[in-house]
């Protein structure tokens, strides 16, 4: 396919984006190919929630506990914080490359370049994730459309297994590549699918709810964050809570994509936090009341079944007929999920070869589709590569990669979050809506992931801590998680060598122009 550079962009200042009257040039990308519902599914559709509470819902019961509910308020509370940041600092400098953009402006080109670094890595490992939780669906759903324990078992077998899951990071790669427009067609169908069925469970779960032994009535002390047994138990369950809501920003990514990307990128963001924590929100409660939080039976923490929650109460809730539902809408949304994911690295990878701090190849963008085509196809291999390395390196290697995650989440966005009150700072004493939307919720947002961050470094450094594997006496979570960190550094300081102007702050500055986004 053609390609088109996008590299010369700091200083031209000619107005190039269509119906634009000033201002930085876009980068090549797909102008007005995305509105407000768009952006909204992109933004749910990373975030995957059927996927997430399958994987999550008896994890974060077996840690608080009845206050599940309570833990899952109080993760959306710093998500929502950093959404106003990232809505704030959009309105001003409308750009793919958000978190690295930004807070290359208010802090410089280091922090910059290790806050994209952050996100990037932080996708890979969810892309990777993510295949691989598509891939053990697929099995599980042929088997049972089929009835056949022999086809659900190919996905035990590890060549079967990775050979699927290439398959489909491929298919996922494909569909990124062809644009927005493709994205946001299959997005439609699979994120409507899944809350339909999410629906579906909910109603049924508060039907069934006294059906069972372990179940229970509703009491309103399941919303209260301080009734937790402890505090060491609620930092764990919210580390799984805040999980839960990563992958919002991926609506901010699509900015210079979207129709009016300075403001309805921050909006959709907004609307896919509170279509979540609903879900959330209604689902934690139906089931607790359906099944109890306890480790025995049905119960959400039997650790037997915790890490497949949906797997199984879909018989037992929506019975046989309905409950394979479940399973269709699991794989519908660990699939979308892949799909999307695709956008917010892609287009990071793009925005810093624009601006100097990555190779200039990453900056083509296709011709006939405005994508960053190279970038997206790189983000494809090297989510292949990892989750075919991790897997025959060791089960273990992997699960614990998946724990890191957590740190790079935390990173990022609190990072992010710092830039926002800092780059604003002149502005907090103009009004009170300055100073609350500008100041007091990033930063408080900031303080509040910030924290997470060290709580988990400290917990990380345990053997316990993931897969209970160690390396000297550390914990493999903390290894992989700082390592992966200082990979990063590493990668800096070689192309802080290749690219000198980028790290001298001469390429992108507090004074670069932003996008002009037409009305």
């Amino acid at each position: 396919m053609t390609q088109v550079d996008a590299r010369p962009l700091a200083g031209d200042t000619t107005g190039g984006v269509p119906g634009g009257t000033g201002g930085v040039r876009g980068k090549g990308l797909g102008g007005n190919s995305v509105g407000l519902l768009g952006s909204s599914v992109i933004g749910i559709s990373t975030v995957a929630p059927v996927y997430c509470l399958t994987s999550t819902l008896g994890s974060t019961a077996g840690e608080v506990g009845l206050q599940m509910p309570a833990v899952f308020l109080a993760g959306f509370l710093p998500m929502l914080l950093v959404a106003f940041a990232y809505r704030e600092l959009n309105r001003t400098m409308p750009d793919c490359g958000t978190s690295f953009t930004w807070t290359v402006k208010a802090f410089g080109p280091r922090v910059g370049w290790m806050c994209g670094w952050g996100l990037v890595i932080a996708t890979i490992i969810v892309l990777s994730n993510l295949a691989g939780v598509a891939t053990s669906f697929f099995w599980l759903l042929a088997g049972e459309i089929t009835g056949s324990d022999s086809i659900a078992a190919l996905d035990g077998n590890k060549a079967v297994h990775i050979l699927t899951v290439l398959v489909l990071v491929a298919i996922a790669t494909a569909i990124s590549y062809r644009g927005m427009t493709a994205t946001k067609s299959v997005q439609y169908a699979l994120v409507g699918l899944q809350l339909l069925v999410l629906g579906v469970f909910v109603v049924m779960a508060f039907a069934k709810a006294g059906d069972f032994s372990t179940s229970l009535s509703f009491s309103a002390e399941w919303l209260n964050p301080f009734a937790v047994q402890s505090f060491a138990a609620f930092t764990a369950g919210l580390s799984l809570s805040i999980f839960m809501y990563w992958g919002w920003d991926a609506s901010l990514a699509a900015n210079e994509e979207t129709t009016g990307g300075d403001r309805t990128p921050g909006r959709a963001a907004l609307i896919a936090m509170v279509v979540l924590v609903g879900s959330y929100l209604a689902t934690g409660v139906a089931a607790q009341m359906a099944v109890g939080s306890g480790d025995k039976g049905l119960g959400l923490a039997n650790p037997e079944t915790s890490g497949n929650v949906f797997a199984a109460l879909a018989g037992p809730i929506m019975g046989p007929g309905l409950g394979i539902l479940l399973f269709v809408a699991v794989l519908a949304s660990a699939a979308a999920s892949l799909q999307t994911t695709f956008i917010p690295v892609a287009r990071t990878v793009l925005a810093m070869s624009s601006y100097e701090a990555l190779p200039p190849s990453y900056a083509r963008v296709n011709e006939r589709f405005k994508t960053p085509g190279r970038a997206t196809v790189v983000a494809g291999i090297a989510t292949g590569a990892f989750y075919t390395v991790m897997t025959l390196v060791s089960e273990n290697v992997l699960i614990d990669t998946i724990y890191a995650l957590g740190l790079m989440i935390c990173f990022y966005y609190s990072l992010t979050a710092f830039a926002c009150a800092w780059w604003f700072r002149r502005d907090l004493l103009r009004s009170g809506r300055d100073l609350v939307f500008k100041g007091v919720f990033p930063v408080l947002g900031g303080l509040l992931l910030a924290a997470v961050f060290a709580k988990t470094l400290y917990d990380m450094w345990d053997p316990a801590y993931g897969s209970g594997s160690e390396v000297f006496g550390v914990g493999s979570v903390f290894v992989i998680g700082v390592g992966l960190l200082l990979v990063g550094v590493v990668i800096m300081l070689v192309m802080q060598r290749r690219s000198p102007a980028f790290f001298r702050g001469e390429v992108l500055t507090r004074e670069t122009p932003s996008l002009v986004i037409p009305e």
